[in-house]
């Protein structure tokens, strides 16, 4: 008995610490990977929401003067940018906006730096659109 206690010995030190490097790398899965999701998240509601903001600039002049309802570009712009100057994403930095003749479209691009995974960074790209609509009838055109 004493011969087959002597081959076993050790073999629950190699069990355990390849147990503990299998659970240390899913728990870095686990961290890095809802970190990446958690700010995809953010910066697409944020992306979302600065498209809305732009589409709120309609080019009052033409509309007052029996015209098209359509965006002004620069005010759309304008205010598509300060909302991502408060939401910590300056336009031109990490944020663009286009504007065409009826839509906003932002991008926006963040860095993820991974913690597991020192020296690994895992870069965004996320956008927002948004279409101008009038009344209850919805987009004056199809935007997609």
């Amino acid at each position: 008995m004493t011969g087959r206690h002597d081959r076993d010995q050790g073999m629950v030190t190699a069990f355990v610490v390849i147990f503990a490097v299998g659970l240390l790398a899913v728990t870095g899965l686990v961290l890095d990977g809802g970190r990446t999701l958690v700010t995809y998240r953010e910066a697409k509601n944020v992306a979302d929401s600065a498209a809305r903001a732009g589409v709120q600039g309609i080019d009052e002049a033409a509309r007052r003067a029996g015209g098209d309802i359509r965006l002004d570009p620069a005010e759309a712009e304008t205010l598509a940018c300060e909302l991502l100057d408060k939401s910590g994403y300056p336009c031109g930095a990490n944020a663009q906006v286009a504007v065409g003749p009826d839509t906003v479209q932002v991008t926006i691009h963040k860095d993820v730096d991974m913690w597991m995974l020192q020296g690994v960074t895992s870069s965004l790209d996320v956008d927002g659109n948004a279409c101008l609509a009038v009344g209850i009838d919805g987009p004056t055109t199809d935007c997609g």
